[in-house]
């Protein structure tokens, strides 16, 4: 049986690949402890133990997948990186940058006193700042120093190694420092510095039950109501009825005939009036003065509820609570806040940025309406511009190609540097001209975790028959430099944005979990705290490491070669 899967995945290469990635997504999510290998180690692993087996792939598949996957996280982070060059952010920049060269220089420092031959060295600093997209990168700059292919073969096949030792460190270490060792390090209660945080953002409403543009979505309600003789609501127009209230007169019936209601309708004794609004609103606003009426051809309105990619300039840097009170968000309500595929927490005082994602609902009008004034809507489609996607790649892979040299070797960003940065130029103009470039989350998310795994499944398998030989010769070295190469740079970071850049300790360690891409260590500090404030602190920190992270891989080769 086993001379027989054997020889269907010697004979079917690209069989090994996805059985790689069925395990890997089968066992990589799996807690032990709070803690998971996730899914990109756990497809590593198990490559590596489907590559005793001595398959043989074309390194063209693997160089395939993982452009495809640098151009993703590009297009993903580009609003926000373009974003941070800007003097918008400069804060949340220089922090990032602070920490990330810390990110470089402990790791490059640990491989030089340790000794470790060049492949390990980028197998270290990719797995010890958990950034697998810098295996790629680093594999693409040893292939361009010159070595015999015999040489540069062996140093790519001691990145995965070095990678898979330190990366599981790397994910839980960081996790632990930031969420629980973190905040006695600086002598704070993180659930309590959330609390107050949230307050602050609530504008002093009961966060709990929530008031103004925050939390009206959680259950809206369209109700009729009579208005009669010598209602307090007569006489004025609907936007001045209920100071303070999001509930919205939204149409009302007038001798048999259905009216559709505006900001300046007055309302007259006898109407019968849909409002919208939180269930909790209507009942205590309206229900103690007025009638409710039977009135089901008033209730039947078309509805929608779309996410929004917010693209004015006149909505970026706006709190939810500024964007309340403009006209166009009359009777429409947010549901949910995304920014780097991270959801934000719906505060009055929460801060909208060009290139989040905002999902509203409302009635069709007045949707519309809000939409034409925010951004775009980001309708459900099923196709993706692959044009755009593939004039993209070349276009950014062949300026990659465009090599200067320095001290005897040749420097470029390679394909996958030119990917990278054609990802973040056309994420970043989708959100200033969102009318071409379209790539649905389903699809993102796809070329990320496809791509990526693809790429790293085949470094498992064609590192496989050296793995084990490998790990004897340096293992415990990499894992106690690993851990090093880890922690320094997350307790530098603390003490830095507490003290030096003086960021509140309930979005601080979002902050750090963002300039170290460590999604894991994210949620973390969220359980720890209770809260999802922690989140507002990661968007710019992470695009900007996201970006460096990857790019450094190939500045480690450099440096130790």
């Amino acid at each position: 049986m086993v001379d027989w899967l054997v020889n269907i995945l010697q004979t079917y290469p690209e069989l090994a690949v996805f059985l790689a990635i069925g395990i890997g997504f089968l066992v990589g999510p799996i807690k032990v402890m709070g803690f998971s290998l996730g899914s990109v180690t756990g497809t590593l692993l198990a490559a590596v133990v489907i590559g005793q087996a001595q398959i043989s792939i074309d390194s063209a598949v693997k160089s395939t997948f993982f452009i495809l996957f640098i151009f993703a996280v590009g297009y993903g982070v580009g609003p926000q990186f373009i974003r941070g060059l800007k003097v918008d952010g400069a804060r949340e920049v220089l922090f990032a940058l602070s920490v990330l060269a810390l990110c470089l220089i402990v790791p490059v420092v640990s491989a030089k006193i340790a000794g470790l031959e060049l492949g390990y060295a980028a197998g270290l600093y990719a797995g010890s700042q958990t950034i697998s997209a810098a295996i790629g990168v680093a594999t693409d700059q040893i292939n361009q120093l010159g070595l015999s292919a015999e040489q540069a073969n062996t140093y790519s096949n001691q990145i995965p190694v070095a990678y898979a030792v330190t990366y599981i460190y790397g994910t839980i270490g960081s996790a632990i420092i930031l969420a629980k060792i973190g905040p006695r390090l600086i002598g704070v209660d993180l659930m309590a510095a959330c609390k107050e945080y949230e307050a602050k953002l609530s504008g002093g409403e009961d966060v709990e039950t929530g008031g103004g543009i925050v939390s009206a979505y959680r259950a809206i309600e369209a109700r009729a109501f009579e208005i009669p003789e010598g209602s307090e609501l007569l006489g004025q127009p609907v936007k001045d009825l209920l100071p303070g209230v999001r509930v919205y007169a939204e149409r009302l019936s007038r001798g048999g005939k259905i009216v559709e209601v505006d900001a300046d309708t007055v309302l007259q004794a006898g109407d019968v009036v849909m409002f919208s609004g939180r269930r909790g609103d209507l009942v205590g606003a309206l229900e103690p003065s007025l009638k409710e009426a039977d009135a089901p051809e008033l209730l039947s309105i078309p509805s929608e509820k779309l996410d929004v990619l917010i693209t004015s300039k006149d909505v970026h840097g706006k709190t939810l609570d500024e964007l309340s009170k403009m006209p166009q968000a009359r009777g429409v309500y947010v549901s949910k806040l995304t920014r780097n595929m991270i959801d934000l927490p719906l505060l009055p005082g929460t801060v909208l940025h060009r290139g989040d994602i905002l999902t509203i609902l409302g009635s069709k009008r007045h949707v519309e309406a809000a939409i034409a004034e925010i951004g775009y809507a980001d309708r459900p489609v099923d196709t993706t511009d692959l044009a755009f996607v593939g004039w993209g790649i070349f276009i950014g892979g062949v300026i990659g190609t465009l090599a200067i040299t320095m001290g005897g070797f040749p420097i470029s960003l390679s394909t996958t540097g030119g990917a990278l940065l054609a990802g973040l130029l056309l994420g970043w103009l989708r959100t200033v001209h969102p009318t071409f470039g379209r790539i649905p989350a389903p699809s993102l998310w796809l070329m990320n975790t496809l791509g990526l795994n693809v790429f790293i499944a085949v470094i498992g398998i064609s590192a496989g028959p050296g793995f084990v030989a490998g790990l004897q010769q340096a293992g415990v070295a990499l894992l106690l430099w690993g851990i090093v190469a880890t922690s320094l740079p997350m307790i530098f970071s603390v003490y830095v944005g507490h003290y030096v850049f003086k960021f509140h300790p309930a979005i601080l360690f979002g902050a750090c979990a963002g300039a170290r891409t460590t999604t894991a260590a994210l949620g973390m500090i969220q359980e720890a705290a209770q809260s999802r404030i922690p989140a507002l602190g990661y968007g710019m920190p992470y695009a900007i490491g996201n970006t460096l992270l990857t790019i450094f891989g190939m500045v480690v080769v450099l440096i130790l070669s």
